[in-house]
This record gives structure tokens, C-alpha cells and sequence, in this order.
């Protein structure tokens, strides 16, 4: 059967009609797209050549021509399908057999992103930061502990145990210990308080043929490390405490950091004075308290014929007392002076203060 003149020029004018739309790139675009969601291989054209858009036209309407029969429709309606302009095919409903559309997740995120924000508004606008006054309280009685601490590891060296043997006026051993002797076998003694070695460390030194310490001397030199080890750790900790409590106080809170300081300053200054004034109405009744509060054992009490005694007399313990409660004096003082409440410090507390205020407004309105 031939066709008339009719029948062979109206595929020409439609495809006339329909050459404007699908040799854009966006029609391009949208036939990969179909022949993905088609399941029809897409090859990418060789270097240097152009791949017509209407090379794969054919598979493509023949995977669909058959899918549609294998479902009882007729290969024409596809043919009719695959000819609508190129905007027509974006509101085209999925094949058979292809991925179900996925829900957009643009609004769920949207509703993530404003909670959050919300979250972060009302934490900014908050007047008062969290346990402000424990806070404060904290780093406040930190202050004497880590001060004091300071002043007895500065002590606990070898420096001070070289001027304190060669200083005028320190007695002499009267059983024969010289300076270096002296200075060597208490040089032992104080490495053993700081380092993490055995009571081994002290009881196997000799001095003159002989064992340099008893049984009964390693045993309080090994309290005496415990002691100190446990002291130093707690003061790092607190020291780490502290610092977490002044965190975000600066901007939050203006002043308190320095004002905790400054307070922490007075505390310690009145601590000390309270032990100066102690220490000078009985020596001897506040040492053996100190002794009787760390060593209850009793094992602290030895002859003046003891290694212990002989390397670390009576003088020594008080020059020890006099020197840590100079450098904690000098901390305090130091402190004090760096956090007092001057004029332009107080104006500076001020203005961060409204500072934050004007931010809490905006972050209000």
C-alpha cells in the first residue's frame, strides 16, 4: 500500500515543529536522563566528534515500544510520547520498572537548621553563664592551694639545698658529714621525694663503708614521697578545674575572672599571715601539728645522730618555712596587684559588659 503526498509531508512538518525544541541542551540533558531511568546505556561520544541527539532516539523508543506492549499498549502511543516538546517531558510520570520517586529532603533540613538556630539564640542571650558563683568560688580558693604549691616545689630543689648548706651561719654536722657529703647524700633525699623510684633508691647508698640511712628513715622518706607526689597531682588537677571554670567568663561574664583572682589574692595573704603568726608564737607546737596531720604513723621522730637529722637539722626546716612563705608572700603580692580593681580596669569590664548587653538585644529583637 503507498502513501499519498499528504501522509509523507505532515512527519516533515512536525518534525519542523519539534527541531526547535529538542536540538537545545536542555533537551539533550533530559534524553540522558530518560535513558537512565530507561535502563538504556548511555556511551559518551568519541574525542573530537558530536554524537546527533537523534542517533539513540531509536533504542530509546524501541526499549519503551516493547516495555509498553509487554503492558498491552501499543508501540504507536510511544512513538506519539516521544515526540512532545522537550518541557512536556519534566512532568512525565516514571516507567515501569524505574526508581519510585524519593520525597525531597529540603524541608526537614530547613526545620534542622532553624531549631538549631533557635538553640544557639537563647544560648547567646543568656544573662548569666552556668554555676557562675561556683565557678568563681573555684578558681577563687585555687588560688592560695596553687600559690603555696608553687612556693614548695620552687623550694624542693637542689639550688636552694646548695645555699642553704654554704649560707653563713647554717651548723655544721658535729658526726662528720662535710658540706659534700652533706650535699650529695641530700641530694639523694630529694630525688627520692620527686622521682617514682624504689625505697631501694635511698636504702642501698652508703656513706663511710656503712648504710647512709635506717630502715626507719627510708620508711618516712617514702611517706614523705607519697605525700608530695599526692599533693602535686591534686594541685594539677585543680589547676586544670580552674581553668574549665573560667571558660567563656571573659566574654560572658566580664570582671569575674579577675575578680575571683583578686579575691583569691586576699585569701592567700590571709592564710599566710594567719601561719606567720602561728609559727611565731610556738615553732615547735606547729611543727609537730604539720607532722602529726600528714604522718599520724608517728615514724617522723628520729635522733640527732640520724642521717635525716644530720642532713636536714632544726635551722633547715625553719630557713624552708621562711623561704616558701616569702615566695608565697611575692605571688600574692603580684596577683594582687596585677587584678586590682583600678579605674581603666573597671571601664574596661564596663564596656564588655555593654558590649554583650547591646548583643543580647539585637539577638532579642
Amino acid at each position: 500500500m503507498t502513501q499519498g503526498p499528504d501522509q509523507n509531508q505532515k512527519p516533515a512538518r512536525e518534525w519542523g515543529k519539534l527541531s526547535p525544541a529538542i536540538s537545545s541542551p536542555t533537551a539533550d540533558s533530559l534524553l540522558s536522563a530518560r535513558r537512565k531511568e530507561s535502563g538504556v546505556p548511555t556511551e559518551a561520544p568519541a574525542p573530537g566528534t558530536e554524537t546527533p541527539w537523534t542517533s539513540s532516539m531509536p533504542a530509546v523508543a524501541s526499549h519503551r515500544a516493547d516495555a509498553l506492549e509487554e503492558h498491552g499498549q501499543p508501540a504507536q502511543q510511544e512513538k506519539t510520547s516521544a515526540a512532545l516538546p522537550a518541557e512536556a517531558s519534566t512532568t512525565e510520570a516514571p516507567t515501569a520498572g524505574g526508581p519510585a520517586p524519593q520525597p525531597l529532603a529540603a524541608p526537614i533540613a530547613a526545620t534542622e537548621e532553624a531549631s538549631v538556630r533557635a538553640e544557639a539564640r537563647e544560648t547567646a542571650v543568656e544573662d548569666r553563664p552556668r554555676w557562675l558563683a561556683a565557678r568563681t568560688a573555684l578558681i577563687a580558693l585555687a588560688v592560695p592551694l596553687l600559690t603555696l604549691l608553687a612556693a614548695v616545689r620552687l623550694v624542693a630543689t637542689h639550688g636552694f639545698l646548695w645555699a642553704e648548706y654554704h649560707r653563713p651561719g647554717f651548723p655544721a654536722d658535729s658526726y662528720g658529714f662535710d658540706t659534700q657529703e652533706r650535699l650529695r647524700l641530700g641530694s639523694y633525699g630529694l630525688d627520692y621525694i620527686l622521682n617514682f623510684a624504689p625505697h631501694t633508691y635511698l636504702s642501698e647508698i652508703e656513706t663511710g663503708g656503712a648504710t647512709a640511712f635506717l630502715a626507719s628513715e627510708v620508711e618516712h622518706m617514702t611517706d614523705v614521697k607519697r605525700v608530695m607526689l599526692i599533693a602535686l597531682t591534686a594541685g594539677a588537677l585543680l589547676f586544670i578545674a580552674a581553668l574549665f571554670a573560667s571558660r567563656s567568663l571573659r566574654t560572658r561574664a566580664p570582671g569575674a575572672i579577675r575578680k575571683s583572682l583578686f579575691i583569691g589574692s586576699w585569701l592567700t595573704l590571709g592564710v599566710l599571715i594567719a601561719l606567720l603568726v602561728i609559727g611565731l608564737l610556738g615553732w615547735e607546737p606547729l611543727f609537730t601539728a604539720f607532722h602529726q596531720l600528714f604522718f599520724p604513723q608517728g615514724n617522723w621522730q628520729f635522733r640527732m645522730s640520724d642521717t635525716l637529722i644530720r642532713l636536714y637539722p632544726p635551722q633547715f626546716w625553719v630557713d624552708t618555712a621562711l623561704a616558701i612563705a616569702g615566695l608565697t608572700l611575692l605571688f600574692s603580692l603580684v596577683l594582687m596587684i596585677l587584678t586590682w580593681p583600678t579605674k581603666a580596669r573597671k571601664q574596661l569590664a564596663l564596656a564588655r559588659r555593654a558590649q554583650r548587653q547591646e548583643l543580647q538585644r539585637k539577638l532579642s529583637q
